[in-house]
């Protein structure tokens, strides 16, 4: 009965408990036996384990008795870094209720702020909580204050608990039971079921995870997607426990999966409502802004003959993995690759990560930098996704940049460094917000460009550790933007080139080639490396020739003997640099881009 179900989700910042707290519930419910349970049941990508933070959001049904009454609990599992808020986003659509979780050593941080605002959006019950009281350092009493303060929340009305002892997770769960509404649905009316997430299954094609919110849905029958308008016949339905278990049907109010025979995952569009295709319904659900990438940079692969290889390697994890998109490349320096594009820093470590284990391709990867508006003369916009896409100056009439609104939390001695740092770059302060006498907030708005190179860790080394952020995108601004080139050997190298403020293009410029001198080896002739806006050169290092002693077997006699030697030498050496070319070592290229992100 949908008055037994209870769908809620975890929402904390990054490394605050909730997946150890989920491991508390399974145990708590009996959904895995015991032999059969290790911790972090619901991250199971190999990466998550390593990195020790979640990447995608999971799924598991649970039954639990209260009151003489069965359960069905259906939870789901979010990320917390700001990389990956769309797979927030979406969990908290399938939701009525969010259990709030805070860090009673770390408290309110960034993220914590972002993630419940998006459950206050959505109308969700909120159920709050302290966790790791366990740990010795821990300020559960401040960190309810704090909360209370920051989100309005009565004090008395948060729960302490310890994901890892399990102390006071059953009284939160039972909380959850009592304080998250039931669905509200009419299994009368004809099928409604919002697709929340999606992963392609090797043998059995797109596996499609459903909230049921009209309605029911069971196998054999023919569905329609709303959006796209393509009709399946359902060839599998069930529920996560957490493995995947078959069954006949899924109600109003219930939460799984469904299994059509869709072979492409880029027929299957997140936020799509689900119908029946004899008996659809006339009003769709709303569904989600699409995510939309924030970083671009190239993948290219070491060895040209691997191309093939990268390809079939990005097809594959982009049908687990719709947030980031790619396209064909070529570049002068590298040859063919793929520009791709990302939600962050972190996602795109990830990505290249999944790439070079799972498919075992090594790749170079460009410089990281965002999308740019050009509006031209002729009133036309361009998108900037890489530098070599600049026009010339004189085609360009504005450049815009992307500016973010960004909240930091941190400790309240650390204002002045956080401050310098945001000012930096070139970061407007908009706000000041004292939670206590030891922690504060401050809000800038700032260039995303600025941030996605090493913003996180430099506020990171500046707190020690104890200050988080979290941004969103707040719309283009008009900037004093320019293209730097770098030359070697007087020929541009295009994937070297960078998009900066024309305030720091002189000294980014000459970091970037007194790297590069450091990484490329000496040639028989003088190779000039220039950092150069349009024609002018704004910086230049010079990697010196080999120089051979012609005169060495010259003992004594006439000079006019080693004259000629010697201007033999200089004219040779002038015809090798008219028709010799320099190679640029992989080590060397990546030493660069590796120093420059």
């Amino acid at each position: 009965m949908p008055a037994n179900i209870r769908n809620f989700c975890i929402i904390a910042h990054i490394d605050h408990g909730k997946s150890t707290l989920a491991d508390r519930f399974l145990q708590l419910t009996h959904a895995v036996p015991e032999r059969e349970f290790h911790d972090l049941m619901l991250d199971d990508m190999e990466l998550e384990r390593e990195r020790g933070i979640t990447i995608k959001a999971s799924c598991v049904t649970m039954y639990y008795d209260l009151d003489g009454a069965r359960y069905r609990l259906n939870l789901i599992d979010t990320p917390g870094h700001v990389d990956f808020s769309y797979e927030v986003s979406r969990s908290l659509k399938a939701c009525e209720g969010a259990i709030l979780l805070v860090d009673a050593n770390q408290g309110v941080e960034a993220q914590t702020l972002a993630n419940l605002e998006l459950a206050r959006q959505q109308g969700l019950t909120i159920i709050p909580a302290v966790t790791k009281i366990d740990l010795p350092e821990s300020r559960p009493i401040e960190t309810m204050l704090e909360m209370e303060q920051s989100f309005g929340i009565d004090s008395d009305d948060i729960l302490a608990i310890s994901g890892k002892t399990g102390e006071g997770v059953e009284r939160l769960l039972e909380a959850v039971i009592r304080g998250v509404p039931p669905p509200q649905g009419d299994a009368r009316a004809p099928l409604r079921a919002l697709v929340f997430d999606s992963f392609y299954d090797e043998y059995r094609g797109v596996v499609v995870f459903l909230r049921v919110v009209d309605g029911e849905v069971a196998a054999r029958e023919r569905i329609r997607m709303v959006g796209s308008g393509r009709s399946y016949e359902v060839s599998g339905l069930g529920i996560f426990t957490p493995g995947m278990t078959p069954q006949d049907g899924l109600a109003a109010g219930q939460v799984g999966y469904m299994v059509a025979g869709i072979k492409d995952i880029r027929e299957v569009n997140i936020g799509d409502t689900v119908t029946r295709a004899d008996n659809a319904t006339a009003l769709p659900l709303p569904g989600y802004k699409e995510a939309k990438p924030m970083v671009f940079c190239g993948f290219f692969p070491q060895d040209n003959d691997d191309l093939p290889a990268l390809r079939s390697a990005l097809e594959r994890l982009s049908l687990n993995d719709s947030s980031f998109d790619y396209e064909m490349e070529t570049s002068d320096a590298l040859g063919f690759g793929f520009r791709c594009g990302f939600l962050g820093m972190l996602h795109m470590e990830v990505v290249k990560e999944r790439l070079e284990r799972e498919n075992d391709v090594p790749i170079i990867q460009t410089a990281p930098n965002v999308t740019y508006e050009v509006e031209m003369t002729d009133g036309e916009v361009a998108q900037i996704r890489r530098p070599a896409q600049m026009p010339e100056p004189s085609r360009m009439r504005q450049v815009r940049e992307p500016w973010v609104r960004m909240s930091i939390i941190m400790p309240a001695e650390y204002i002045g460094n956080v401050t310098k740092l945001a000012e930096l770059r070139r970061g407007e302060r908009v706000e000041t917000t004292f939670f206590s006498d030891q922690r504060t907030m401050l809000i800038y708005e700032l260039p995303l460009a600025e941030v996605v190179y090493d913003f996180f860790d430099r506020l990171k080394s500046l707190t020690r550790g104890y200050g988080t952020m979290d941004y969103d995108l707040i719309g283009y601004r008009a900037g004093d933007l320019v293209k730097v080139d770098v030359l070697v050997n007087e020929r541009p190298v295009d994937a070297l080139s960078i998009i900066c403020h024309r305030d720091e293009a002189a000294g980014r410029g000459r970091r970037l080639v007194k790297r590069l001198k450091k990484g490329i080896d000496r040639h028989q002739f003088a190779i000039p490396l220039q950092a150069a806006i349009g024609g002018r050169v704004i910086a230049r290092e010079t990697v010196r020739a080999w120089r051979k002693d012609v005169t060495a077997k010259c003992y004594g006699g006439d000079i006019t003997r080693k004259r000629k030697l010697r201007k033999k030498q200089r004219e040779g050496k002038k015809r090798m640099k008219t028709v010799g070319s320099v190679s640029i070592s992989q080590q060397a290229f990546l030493a660069v881009l590796e120093a420059e992100e």
